[in-house]
């Protein structure tokens, strides 16, 4: 399976190389540097790709190693200045992953990136996005206060004051199929469009393995116990920085039900019902419906419908 949000090809230098100031300071002055600009509107495109904007025509802010392609070293830049209180994720028009705003001019917001880049930039955008957000979040030591450095060229900040480091978070998210022969078990959140259904998703709690965090949120959420946990695929996130993490799960027993108030509704579908859902043309639509009318699934772009198209091919 080949989701949206992967495929960036480049070396992340995730080795001595960004520990060595020396290098880094080669990198920022490399002719061929060039960085990927990204703010609260999105990313900035040009004819349909990612633009890579030479470093040395922007001012301002601090350039994050992205890593190196054939050319040379490709940087994140923030274009939005540093701010206290509620921040923005990087091109999503809000401060928890609200449907994005309308492009405009050269910018694009981060879901309608993945839907139009192709998969290498989409992975290019998602990796800048992440790590974008993980700065703009953790510009504070979490151990002391103090507010911290940039080392390793950006994968990694210090705290001046008491020594400690931080690195970028990754929150691990489980999303699965619950499955009973030829029918699939999915559920709708209140604020998507008319008809949409999903796959169930949830965080991984401390101390929990991914099995049991499967089996943990299908029960929480729709009221029925699995059994068989199988793993199928994976999907980054940028939204701010979570790695969904794709299984499918078989029924064993229980009657649908709403668990908790992060659903509107929970219901079996049936194979034909899926199947015709697949061959409409995907609503890009974010605004909120009911769960009457024909099923509608997620967009092409989330791993829940790669999921479901999975489950369908014989």
């Amino acid at each position: 399976m080949l989701n949206a949000f992967t495929g960036a090809a480049l070396d992340r230098a995730g080795d001595g190389r960004r520990r060595d100031d020396a290098w880094l300071a080669a990198q920022l002055e490399h002719p061929a540097a060039r960085a990927v600009v990204a703010g609260d509107r999105g990313l900035r495109i040009a004819d349909g790709a990612i633009e890579l904007v030479p470093l040395a025509q922007l001012n301002g802010g601090t350039p994050l190693l992205l890593g190196l392609d054939a050319s040379g070293p490709v940087f994140a830049y923030d274009e939005d200045p540093p701010r206290d209180g509620r921040v923005p994720m990087i091109g999503s028009g809000g401060v928890r992953g609200e449907p994005p705003k309308e492009a405009s001019g050269d910018r694009v917001p981060l879901r309608q990136a993945a839907a139009r880049l192709s998969r290498e930039d989409g992975g290019l955008a998602a990796y800048t996005a992440a790590l974008l957000n993980w700065h703009r979040r953790h510009r504070y030591c979490s151990a002391c206060g103090h507010e911290s450095d940039l080392v390793e060229g950006g994968l990694t900040r210090r705290c001046p004051n008491c020594g400690a480091e931080h690195h970028p978070r990754t929150d691990p998210v489980v999303i699965m199929l619950v499955t009973d022969g030829d029918r699939l078990l999915l559920g709708r959140q209140a604020a998507w469009p008319t008809g949409r259904y999903s796959a169930l998703a949830g965080f991984v709690e401390p101390g929990e393995s991914l099995e049991e965090a499967v089996a943990r949120e299908v029960l929480e959420e729709a009221g029925v116990r699995v059994g068989r946990v199988d793993y199928i695929s994976s999907q980054p996130w940028p939204f701010p920085a979570s790695l969904m993490l794709g299984f499918s799960a078989t029924y064993e027993s229980g009657k649908p039900r709403i668990g908790d108030e992060e659903l509107q509704d929970v219901r079996w579908f049936t194979r034909d019902e899926v199947e015709t859902a697949a061959g409409e043309a995907s609503n890009e639509d974010w605004t909120a419906g009911s769960p009457d009318g024909p099923l509608a699934l997620p967009p092409k772009l989330a791993i829940a419908r790669r999921l479901i198209e999975n489950w369908l091919t014989p």
